[in-house]
């Protein structure tokens, strides 16, 4: 069952094989047996790529629940939470890995020691569960993928900004649709379509506006653009734990702070098994210390009343 899975996640029995230390040889018979024991063909093979019939479509789920419980009954036999060891996966996006969640985790490696944590930033939408990360930081909910949970870390307030240079050339927008007189710098990640949504409460009432807008610069790395701004390339759909500092030192300056942005959330992503295995947990859990109930980001700008 952990060949079957294996094989089903890189879709490669010689990359199975690597991946658990044993010959293709001997995955293509382990995986040969349980199709005989279960009387029924759980993956089509061939020279490019094995994929999953029907019957392992619906065989995969149990079967991965089962093969975590199983492993989680050898962690209860071999260590202790306070004796956290071995490998651990996390992905995050670029900017979030390096401005926050590398220091997180250097100081969660110095507690538990006898950890080996990967962190790998990567602005794309990857699977957990098909890449083999342990953990995933999403700016978001889950996406479309099966067995998976979510658990929210902290709050990912975005905010627009530009440099003060930009803003003595060309002027200070006062309302949303005088973006589109702009050089807009556009994170294509955070926001489907070029279009950024507004909302403002107004004598009472909650005022809605979208604004097409058409980017200067589009990037799938919010850094790229924030380093853009820093330039004077334009007005930024940034977040505030990647513009906080720049923005207290005055290097950017908020723009219609008088509008609120979508409230996004950073989140973790984790196998969906019944019981997470102790060294997901506490990281999960430390993170959680981190940046709850507000992050350290929103704490400074809220104080210098920039949010």
């Amino acid at each position: 069952m952990e060949i079957f899975v294996e094989v089903a996640r890189l879709r490669s029995f010689s990359a199975a094989g690597k991946q658990l230390g044993v010959s293709r040889a001997l995955v293509s018979k382990q995986i040969l047996q349980l199709e005989t024991e279960l009387g029924t063909r759980l993956l089509h093979r061939s020279t490019r790529e094995v994929s999953l019939t029907e019957s392992g479509h619906a065989y995969l789920d149990p079967c991965t629940a089962s093969v975590a419980q199983a492993r989680l009954g050898r962690l209860a036999i071999t260590q202790s939470v306070s004796e956290l060891a071995g490998g651990l996966r996390v992905q995050a996006p670029s900017s979030f890995g390096s401005e926050w969640l590398a220091d997180a985790i250097a100081r969660f490696t110095l507690r538990h020691p006898q950890l080996q944590v990967t962190l790998h930033v990567d602005d794309n939408l990857l699977d957990p569960f098909k890449h083999g990360f342990d953990l995933s930081i999403r700016v978001g909910g889950i996406p479309d993928s099966h067995g998976l949970q979510m658990r929210t870390l902290a709050p990912c307030r975005g905010i627009l900004c530009a440099s003060p240079a930009y803003l003595a050339q060309f002027g200070t927008p006062h309302h949303p649709s005088a973006l589109r007189q702009h050089r807009c710098l556009h994170f294509s990640h955070l926001t489907r379509g070029a279009n950024w949504h507004f909302t403002r409460d107004l004598n009472g009432e909650s005022e809605q506006l979208t604004v097409d807008i058409i980017p200067s610069f589009n990037s799938n790395n919010g850094k790229v653009l924030h380093q853009a701004a820093l330039r004077g390339a334009g007005i930024v759909y940034d977040t505030t734990f990647l513009a906080w500092r720049d923005l207290l030192e005055g290097h950017l300056v908020p723009v219609l702070s008088d509008w609120d942005l979508p409230l996004n959330h950073l989140t973790a992503l984790y196998p969906s098994t019944r019981t997470v295995t102790p060294k997901i947990r506490t990281l999960i859990d430390f993170l959680v210390e981190q940046y709850q109930p507000e992050p350290a980001w929103d704490r400074a700008l809220a104080a210098a009343k920039l949010i």
